[in-house]
């Protein structure tokens, strides 16, 4: 079984939709990917610097990564996910998949 992260860069549409965005992004679509098939669990960060942008990592595992991260995506094309508008959508946001690599300490 192998572990990684689902890494997803994203902003709100714009400054005024801030609160609305962090409120849908941590209630909602959070629980939601934490639902899925092979996705363990989810921390955010949030920027330091206005308009950079926050950063969610969900934790994931599957004896393939990439068909975690494809059941996703699949679960969103039939649309299983409550989407949001406060999210900006031009650019969209930036997503990777990494694998485990090593640790240190905690």
């Amino acid at each position: 079984m192998e572990r990684g992260i689902f890494y997803v860069a994203s902003h709100p549409a714009s400054p005024e939709r801030e609160a609305e965005f962090n409120t849908w992004y941590e209630k909602v679509h959070m629980p939601e990917v934490c639902a899925l098939p092979g996705f363990v669990s989810a921390r955010r960060y949030a920027p330091l610097k206005a308009g950079d942008p926050y950063v969610a990592l969900y934790e994931i595992e599957g004896a393939d990564l990439d068909a975690v991260v494809n059941g996703m995506f699949e679960f969103a094309a039939g649309g299983g996910f409550t989407l949001s508008d406060s999210v900006r959508a031009n650019p969209a946001p930036e997503m990777r998949t990494l694998r485990f690599s090593a640790s240190h300490g905690e």
